[in-house]
């Protein structure tokens, strides 16, 4: 066998410049000389200690950066969950550094001694001021003694989520809100959702992620160097067929995503506020007047429709109301300045009243006020069946109207909103003869085999309700 020799490192046979003509001969030789001859030395640990620690800092690195992928993904599912939370189940009451229906919720954990107290408070007030505990006696006198709604749902860290969106980017919303009441439009770099800090974020963690394959590839092969393997030369990586696909199935993934959202999209309006002919406040009137939605919108409570007021309507107050003079400074959403007292003339002119002769001098015009708020033509959709029948506040719909400067649309108002609302809000049983008819419902209640009835028990959520 003198055209073989072994090389314990490599444990396998090496072969001479010699070549065979004849593949036979050379796997029988090979077999007889594992069989006669194989006796590997053991790995000599010395060559390979280096190449060892080379591996054991590429493994630190790799765990660093998949801790700090799942630490940022952590934290940032933890910022959306508290901001959904606190728009869900506080926003309607609360505000983070303004005392709405309730208090400003900024510092609520310092005002509150006992923390658990406060989780208590939050998923029951009823029995916490039963209890006797003296912050929540004080809060219910000196709020009217208004009941707060009840959210037994809520988990500790459900709470907890809340407490760390006020305390950090509620804190930071609420700021840039006052700037912009203030005449200085918020920066929209420093909008709530972040999208320039997770891109940014997204981008470094990529770069990482190159980089680190690219010291995966260096360590291999120095090891296949120091071993006397030969390696071919590497392929770039916009040649690598592994990244090729890696970065065509991304892009597929990417752009069906954003393909759906866009159809989904479709026809829905959500957050669409249009310039009106007059700027019209409905913080000044529905908010600081207290002047009734349905003053002005009587259609709601009787009709499918909720009329939009004829200048008539407006002309029952602004006959004696023609300047605008005591209320907070008025800015479109730009941060622009609005006078007052010229949005009243403009009023004037499409009334054609003359405010010196207290009288209607010219011809009158209704106001073309552009529609915000509509749904397919194969939807029907009732007023008065909710809100007479029903009972349901406008800002169930429309959000908080009686805080907007220019009204905008609050949600997407589509289908799966609609049904999830049917799913959960319970309907008023009790004193609302519209539901007398449901016997069996209200002799369960009465029996306390169940406690509420909602929407969808009743049908609210059969196709034919809202499509026929």
């Amino acid at each position: 066998m003198g055209f073989l020799k072994y090389n314990p490192l490599k444990r396998r046979p090496v072969l001479h410049q010699k070549k065979y003509q004849d593949v036979d001969i050379l796997l029988k030789s090979c077999a007889k000389f594992a069989r006669d001859h194989w006796n590997p030395v053991p790995f000599q640990p010395q060559f390979t200690e280096g190449m060892n620690q080379k591996r054991t800092v590429f493994q630190k690195i790799i765990s660093a950066f998949v801790l700090l992928v799942l630490l940022s993904g952590s934290l940032v599912l933890n910022a959306q969950d508290g901001k959904a939370l606190f728009n869900q189940k506080c926003a309607s009451c609360h505000a983070i550094d303004k005392q709405l229906v309730g208090p400003a919720l900024k510092g609520v954990e310092d005002r509150w001694d006992d923390k658990a107290m406060l989780y208590d408070w939050v998923r029951n007030s009823a029995a916490v001021i039963k209890k006797g505990y003296p912050r929540a006696v004080t809060v219910y006198n000196e709020y009217n003694k208004i009941q707060m709604t009840a959210f037994p749902e809520l988990k500790d860290a459900d709470i907890d989520a809340i407490l760390g969106y006020i305390n950090t980017g509620g804190a930071k919303a609420a700021a840039a809100g006052a700037a912009t009441t203030e005449g200085t439009a918020a920066p929209a770099a420093e909008g709530s959702d972040s999208n320039l800090l997770y891109g940014i974020l997204t981008l470094v963690l990529a770069v990482i992620a190159l980089i680190l394959l690219q010291v995966n590839s260096n360590l291999r092969k120095m090891s296949d160097e120091a071993e006397g393997a030969q390696t071919a030369e590497p392929i770039p990586f916009y040649r690598n067929k592994a990244y090729i696909a890696i970065f065509a199935i991304l892009l597929f993934l990417g752009g069906g995503y954003m393909t759906f959202q866009g159809a989904q999209g479709l026809g829905r309006s959500k957050n669409y506020q249009p310039e009106q002919p007059i700027f019209y406040s409905h913080t000044v009137h529905a908010g600081i007047n207290q002047i009734n939605c349905l003053y002005c919108h009587g259609g709601a409570q009787d009709s499918k429709h909720a009329n939009i007021p004829s200048v008539n309507i407006c002309m029952n107050c602004h006959m004696g109301i023609n300047e605008y003079v005591k209320g907070p400074q008025l800015l479109r959403e730009d941060g622009s300045k609005v006078d007052g007292t010229a949005e009243i003339q403009k009023l004037y002119q499409y009334a054609g009243w003359d405010p010196n002769k207290k009288a209607y001098t010219g011809e009158g015009k209704p106001i073309e006020w552009v529609r915000i708020h509509n749904l397919p033509d194969h939807v029907y959709f009732n007023h008065s069946q909710h809100v007479t029948a029903g009972k349901q506040n406008c800002q169930t719909c429309h959000g908080e109207i009686q805080k907007m400067d220019e009204v905008y649309q609050f949600t997407d108002l589509s289908m799966g909103w609609c049904v999830n609302c049917h799913r959960e809000t319970k309907v008023q049983f009790t004193d609302n003869k519209f539901y007398s008819i449901y016997e069996k419902f209200h002799e369960d209640m009465k029996n306390k085999k169940i406690d509420s009835v909602t929407v969808e028990k009743i049908g609210g959520t059969e196709c034919q309700k809202c499509h026929y």
